[in-house]
């Protein structure tokens, strides 16, 4: 897993506010904001982070489903960042996107085959044995029954609907897949289901994800290594195991406290080291200088505000464990700003 499928380079994305009756540009809405991320062939890279932070619009401009205002995207070495429509037709083939809300993805007035079987025909890939027969395999695939062909997405739940959407995203069999939240839609259950299929099927077709959620447990359970994202910027990136046992940046530390505990006799002693944020995100129309997250950050100086802080290992942290901050945490050291015992999460 050491070649790098998918690399980003200051990649911005601002969506511009206009005003008037002649648009005229007032500001932007600094959605992502210069990210910088390599995707590991074969890897599950998660990508965590409070609402509004910028994942799902990282997302997309991976898949190029949205237009980049700057930076770089490289897939296999070859910069896909402003190619045209015909020119990414190819690329198309190799990175597809499963959807959050299983609802409004699929069309309601297609049946399931027409949906799973559109990027067969819009890509022109042959199939031997007919398309229903590819389709119908597919749909076997994801745990679906074959005779489904022919029904529409409004007679299915939300579990299978997502199967579906799966199963569209497999049937180009691409190299990359962005899963943007396609589990948080989904009752509990449903969503082990889902997480295990996503797992099943990247070790039956080597696939690479990129697994955008706010849910820090299935987070841990699916991913490889972590992104955290905080106001457009990736704070904090290491591997899986290193990052839940030792976070760096106070921004990370205070999510995992977020984490519910689903052991009552551990629940108390979660509850006492909740850390409690103060303040409210800022605007991502006009983000706070330096460091974005210092008006929330209990160890917050006078160089956080002037000097923004390159993501980059900190002593001690192997050249994987990457932190954007100035006075990182260090392992046993006093958080500010825990609840008292007892305190709502």
């Amino acid at each position: 897993m050491s070649e790098n499928l998918l690399e980003v380079t200051g990649l911005q994305k601002h969506f511009p506010i206009t005003k008037g009756l002649f648009k005229r540009q007032v500001g932007a809405v600094r959605a992502v904001d210069g990210i910088d991320l390599a995707v590991r062939a074969g890897e599950t890279l998660g990508v965590v982070g409070e609402s509004g932070c910028g994942k799902s619009t990282a997302g997309r401009l991976f898949t190029r489903i949205l237009e980049p205002t700057g930076g770089r995207i490289t897939f296999e070495g070859r910069d896909v960042s402003h190619l045209s429509t015909a020119a990414l037709r190819p690329f198309r083939r190799d990175v597809q996107m499963i959807f959050q809300d299983p609802y409004s993805s699929l069309n309601p007035r297609h049946t399931v085959g027409s949906i799973i079987s559109a990027p067969l025909q819009i890509q022109k890939i042959p199939t031997p044995q007919g398309t229903k027969k590819a389709v119908q395999e597919l749909l076997e695939l994801v745990g679906l029954n074959p005779e489904h062909y022919n029904r529409y997405p409004h007679e299915f739940s939300g579990g299978q609907r997502q199967r579906i959407g799966i199963a569209r995203a497999l049937a180009l069999r691409p190299k990359l897949i962005v899963a943007d939240e396609p589990v948080s839609a989904l009752d509990v259950s449903i969503q082990a289901q889902v997480v295990n299929l996503l797992d099943d099927l990247q070790s039956e077709f080597d696939l690479t994800y990129v697994f955008i959620a706010h849910d820090l447990s299935v987070v841990r359970h699916i991913s490889d290594r972590v992104a955290v994202m905080y106001l457009g910027k990736v704070v904090e990136i290491a591997e899986r195991d290193a990052l839940y046992a030792s976070p760096r940046h106070p921004y990370t530390v205070a999510l995992m406290s977020a984490v519910p505990v689903p052991d009552p006799s551990r629940r108390d002693r979660a509850q006492r080291n909740r850390v409690l944020l103060t303040g409210d995100v800022p605007s991502p129309i006009n983000p706070p200088s330096g460091c974005r997250f210092r008006t929330r950050c209990w160890k917050a100086q006078e160089i956080c505000a002037t000097e923004e802080p390159p993501l980059v290992p900190r002593a001690g942290d192997p050249a994987s464990h990457q932190t954007a901050c100035h006075f990182p945490v260090v392992e046993g050291e006093a958080v500010q700003g825990r609840s008292p015992a007892g305190a709502s999460a």
